[in-house]
């Protein structure tokens, strides 16, 4: 018989920009919701953060802040056209880049990762909640 669970992680990073290994939450809520086979859908619901996988490494964070940094530089605030009631022009940037959500496969009841991957929640536009949407479909 197919199952469904669902659950809200609340996160409040206190800088503008930040990246948090959320696995250990997503692997919670997969024991909760006692499923062995099957996919769990993490997304970011707010336009300015992202869920993405990649390895747990501090350097390379240093790196995509940088890089992503290069590709939107958040100011001068000016250069962006949103900009005017907000200043979150780069973040809606970073996010479109970095992506909204992540697919894994649940297989008998583990994250099925290839070697090194976690799930993370990256924050472009910080200093306030935002949620993510554990979605985990299977039986």
């Amino acid at each position: 018989m197919m199952k469904s669970y669902r659950k809200e992680l609340w996160f409040n990073i206190p800088a503008r920009r930040g990246f948090i290994n959320i696995t250990p939450e997503i692997n919670e809520c997969l024991q909760e919701s006692d499923i062995q086979e099957g996919m769990v859908l993490v997304n970011a619901m707010h336009i300015t953060a992202s869920v993405f996988i990649n390895d747990a490494e501090s350097g390379l964070h240093q790196d995509m802040e940088a890089w992503l940094e290069k590709l939107a530089p958040e100011k001068p605030h000016t250069q962006y056209h949103h900009n005017g009631f907000e200043d979150n022009a780069d973040a809606h940037l970073k996010r479109s880049v970095m992506g909204r959500e992540v697919v894994v496969a649940i297989t008998e009841g583990q994250l099925d990762f290839g070697p090194w991957e976690q799930i993370f929640y990256g924050e472009f536009d910080g200093k306030r909640k935002k949620r993510v949407l554990v979605k985990i479909i299977g039986a």
